[in-house]
């Protein structure tokens, strides 16, 4: 009735504290009462293991005597027959003490702990148990002991795994057995687990994995790759259409999986390893599968059926040489040439071993058509037996050996690898169709599919393949000049300052032509494509920090700049979202460059060129869809030629980016707001946030940037910005309920993390009054509307769009986005309102530089305008003519009134005109019928210095502009002027003290 429910019974004589040697001894008593399993007593089982490794934990960081009595009772051993029984239930509890022991070896600290467990070799029996892989939980905590223990080897621990009397190694051969288990969890424990034995220096365990595992263990791992590639080709095929990426994905990172797991071991340096390594490697797999691949003949019958006929359209394209790329028969043992390209690139990229990637660059770039039919090992041969009459050669050499004493045969071999002369290197860089691609079969392919006429596909795959060997460390230099980077050769041996530099013109012919294409705009080149260009382009014609490149192809590069210019002058528009198009796309280009290795690692790239976003492909790696893409594509376009004529020219950026940060207010940034560029369009508000909090700041309105400035309580007349916003990316709508509230989004700045931009504010602004609201959102309406056309004439001016020559940005100023402005204020300020021989009065002068009213000041300019000699002698000439004085009355009105169009400045208010300059109502309201030509009837003259008589009457200007008959013509005669000898009191007030209003209103009317 009181029975307990535990599995320990009812707990008579158990002990209270479980992390003791008492509980240790309780827990070995149950084991040695059930040590045969049954369903009966399995969970009784399962739950012993588990206390057991818990107590050995703790009994490692704080009692040895719980080890102590581990090892004496031999507990071990209870593990072994529990785990060869063959009951029902010992899968269920083999599971468990897999796990125990997983834990046990993980957590233990003590060296001298794990020598313990170590000892009397029941691990190594517990390592070749034959568990019941069928079940996966089995399989899973098996391996992951497996692994767990590889992680504690040493140069101590390896004796207790690899015994060398026995020559056995179970914790290694074991392992090496599951290398293709189709669970990719257990194939990276075991490639964990080997590369955790390599590293062990061990001279002897070293030997038994070379002698007894290395060939079978590297041919099995070759065959494999072997077998996957051919997968993954097959789904090349199969999966045009996009529909299904997931299988070609997955294929794709096995394939790097296996990659990096090769060039971990060769990173290793293990002498031994390496040799067997590579040498399976160049003889069953990287040769025949991917270099041959190539330039394997192919028929137009080669094509399977059933396979997809975009991608065979596109891989076998019909092209005049033999070798061009196509679809290969899986049958015969090849992959297609793009797949090839593909996988050789990603060899390139990942392995830097200098003995395997030296040897598969010098057969791709130097092997002739002679050797290359003869099959993979006569080629391998005949580049083993190069390289050592090489380097024979060159050691003879150093030595002073006389060049007679090596056989005729290696002469002729050395002299054949070395080109013999630099004229001849020259020549066969300057012919490569005769010499260089018609006798080099892997090089001709490489070439061949640089071909983008109809599309890239076969030419982004080349590209990487090309800039993966010119970037490879472990290929040599004298492999890549002349082929890929810049050969420098010194003309005279005795100096070394006649340097003559050159370069593949072929191929960079090769590539101009693909910059080109990408121009064109109905081209389906990728910007992938063109960007792995530009950078083997620059790799290719700079050497020691100098451009050796040729006129000729200078001049291309800049036709192609221009190409791209014109290009994006057909997308330059006024609307907004070319704007924010033109910097989010300059921000993220800006952030990081093209990473080739990153591209070759995505299998989308492997699929024919699609130009729909709906694939989930990146925008670089697919072609443009609708009229936005085309946009963006222009504009990246235009920013990689930019880049690269450049940097080809040595110089740096200064136009770009549109906004420079440098110059821009900053946060917390102490501000003088006395000074004019702050003080005159400074408001006073209280912005009210969403959360219901309230902050009372100063709104201020600068070219660029929407500022809010809290009070300096340090600095009389200084304030300190707590909010910056770009006028560009705010948003401004008026309150319905109050005239005094304004509601404002101020959004972040564009970056290229992110198309959703969040607000870096969104409130309402109440001011004091709704004078002053009306003030603000016309300040910010406008301020936003010029920052904006600041920056579309900044980008004008850099497409060179005719009528966008003039100076730069002010964003890029030495003063930042305010040095124009300031500028413009000086020189208005400064100037003065009158010339030296005028003085305050009715008198209204003309400024020369804007187009306003014209106004004669005085009576020699009336006499040069009305009775020009040069206007009136057409009338002389011809008396029969039907020009009238009207008619020139009228052409001469027509020309004042095409130069009295009002243009004031723009944000400067409109001062009331005085009196003394106001037009007469009445000739306002004349009709065009009753047209009245004013020059030869009114002259403003300025005023006399003399004083005036007593006796003579004061008349007004306004006064005598309206007395005057505008039927009866005025005679041009002096005592017919009006004069006045008191200055009106509105023209003088206005000359006196507002002479910068007279100023901006002399010109309107």
């Amino acid at each position: 009735m009181f029975r307990s429910r535990s599995w320990f019974g009812g707990g008579w004589g158990r002990p209270k504290n479980l992390h003791s040697l008492e509980h240790l001894k309780y827990l070995y008593n149950v084991l040695s009462r059930n040590q045969t399993v049954s369903e009966h007593n399995r969970g009784l089982l399962v739950e012993t293991l588990r206390s057991i490794a818990e107590i050995l934990i703790w009994g490692d960081q704080n009692d040895s005597s719980v080890f102590d009595f581990f090892l004496e009772k031999n507990m071990l051993s209870f593990f072994l027959r529990i785990m060869r029984q063959r009951s029902g239930g010992s899968n269920y509890v083999c599971v468990q003490l897999l796990q125990t022991l997983n834990i046990l070896f993980e957590n233990i600290r003590n060296e001298t702990s794990l020598y313990y467990l170590l000892s009397n070799n029941h691990v190594n029996s517990i390592i070749v148990h034959k568990f019941d892989f069928s079940d996966e939980e089995v399989m899973a905590y098996y391996i992951s002991f497996l692994k767990t223990l590889s992680l504690k080897l040493n140069a101590h621990t390896i004796h207790f795994f690899y015994n060398e009397h026995t020559n056995d190694f179970p914790l290694y051969t074991e392992a090496i057995k599951f290398f293709n288990h189709p669970e990719s969890m257990v194939r990276i424990a075991v490639r964990t687990l080997t590369l955790n034995v390599y590293k062990v220096e061990d001279a002897s365990m070293i030997a038994f994995i070379r002698d007894r595992t290395a060939a079978p263990y590297f041919s099995n791992i070759v065959w494999f790759i072997g077998k996957h590639i051919q997968e993954l080709d097959i789904c090349v095929r199969n999966e045009a259409d996009h529909h299904s990426q997931n299988r070609l994905a997955d294929l794709v990172a096995e394939h790097l999986d296996h990659l990096h797991y090769l060039n971990d071991i060769l990173c290793l340096n293990i002498t031994d390893l390496n040799h067997v390594l590579t040498d399976h490697l160049l003889h069953k797999l990287l040769i025949p599968l991917y270099i041959y691949s190539l330039a394997s003949h192919r028929r137009k019958s080669s094509i399977p059926e059933g396979v997809n006929h975009t991608v065979a359209k596109i891989l076998s394209k019909t092209s005049a040489g033999p070798d061009s790329p196509r679809l290969q028969d899986p049958t015969t043992g090849r992959v297609s040439c793009v797949v090839a390209l593909f996988l050789l690139s990603q060899v390139f990229l990942i392995i830097a071993h200098s003995p395997l990637v030296q040897t598969l660059a010098c057969i791709i770039l130097r092997t002739d058509r002679t050797v290359f039919e003869k099959g993979v090992n006569k080629l391998l041969e005949h580049y083993e037996l190069e390289k050592k009459l090489l380097d024979e050669s060159l050691s003879d050499e150093a030595s002073g050996l006389s060049s007679k004493e090596s056989s005729s045969s290696k002469e002729m071999l050395v002299e054949d690898l070395r080109n013999i002369t630099d004229e001849e290197k020259e020549k066969l860089a300057k012919n490569p169709c005769d010499s260089v691609v018609t006798e080099k079969p892997f090089l001709e392919t490489v070439y061949s599919a640089l071909d983008c006429s109809e599309n890239d596909y076969a030419a982004l795959f080349a590209l990487c393949l090309l800039y993966a060997m010119a970037n490879n460390k472990g290929v040599t230099s004298d492999v890549l000049e002349q082929a890929l980077k810049p050969k420098k050769s010194f003309i005279s041996k005795s100096s070394s300052k006649d340097i003559k530099y050159s370069y593949n013109v072929y191929l960079l012919e090769k590539l101009l032509s693909i910059i080109s294409s990408a121009c064109q705009p109905t081209c389906r080149v990728r910007l992938a494509t063109l960007e792995v260009s530009l950078k083997l382009i620059l790799q290719l014609v700079i050497c020691d920090g100098k451009n050796i490149l040729l006129e000729p192809h200078r001049q291309v590069i800049e036709s192609v700049k221009s190409q791209s210019m014109a290009l994006l002058r057909n997308f330059y528009k006024s609307e907004e979202i070319f704007l924010d198009m033109f910097e989010h796309e300059y921000c993220d280009m800006s952030k990081s460059s093209l990473n080739v290795e990153w591209l070759c690692m995505d299998s989308a790239i492997l699929l024919p060129p699609t130009g729909t976003p709906m694939t989930g492909i990146d925008f670089i790696k697919r072609l443009p869809c609708g009229e936005s893409e085309k946009a963006r594509r222009a504009i990246r376009l235009f920013f990689l030629m930019r880049n690269a004529v450049l940097t080809l020219n040595g110089e740096m950026e200064t136009q770009l980016p549109l906004t420079n940060p440098q110059s821009c207010v900053q946060i917390e940034q102490a501000l003088d707001l006395s000074i004019s560029r702050y003080n005159s369009d400074l408001i006073a508000c209280t912005v009210l946030y969403k959360d219901g909090m309230k902050m009372r700041r100063f709104l201020v309105i600068d070219v660029m940037q929407l500022i809010l400035v809290e009070p300096d309580n340090k600095r009389l007349g200084w304030g300190v910005a707590k909010l910056v916003g770009f006028l560009q990316d705010i948003e401004v709508s008026g309150d319905k309920d109050d005239s005094r509230c304004l509601h404002i989004t101020i959004h972040r700045p564009i970056s290229g993390a992110t198309t959703n931009r969040v607000p870096l504010l969104s409130a309402k602004f109440l001011f004091d009054d709704n004078i002053r609201c009306m003030a603000a959102k016309q300040r910010l309406t406008k301020g936003r509307i010029k920052a904006r056309q600041k920056k579309m004439q900044h980008i004008a001016r850099l497409l060179e769009i005719p009528g966008q020559s003039g100076p730069p940005s002010p964003a890029f100023t030495g003063q930042g986005m305010y040095g124009f402005r300031l500028a413009s204020r000086n020189i208005r300020d400064s100037r003065p309102l009158f010339g030296n021989s005028r003085v305050p009065g009715f008198a209204a002068p003309k400024r020369e530089s804007s187009p306003g009213v014209l106004h004669r000041a005085d009576d020699s300019r009336r006499h040069r305008d009305g009775n020009s000699p040069n206007r009136l002698s057409s009338v002389k000439k011809e008396p029969n003519s039907a020009i009238t004085s009207n008619n020139i009355r009228k052409e001469m009105r027509s020309r004042e009134n095409s130069s009295s169009r009002t243009k004031s400045r723009d944000g400067s208010p409109r001062m009331p005109r005085p009196r003394s300059e106001e037009i007469p109502l009445e000739l306002i309201k004349k009709g065009p019928s009753s047209f009245i030509d004013m020059a030869p009837k009114i002259s403003i003259l300025p005023r006399p210095q003399t004083p005036r008589s007593e006796d003579e009457p004061s008349i007004s200007s306004a006064a005598a502009l309206s007395n005057l008959s505008v039927s009866e013509p005025v005679q041009p005669k002096t005592e017919n002027i009006v004069q006045t000898s008191a200055i009106s009191v509105e023209t003088s007030f206005i000359g006196d003290k507002k002479p910068d209003k007279i100023k901006e209103d002399v010109d309107t009317v």
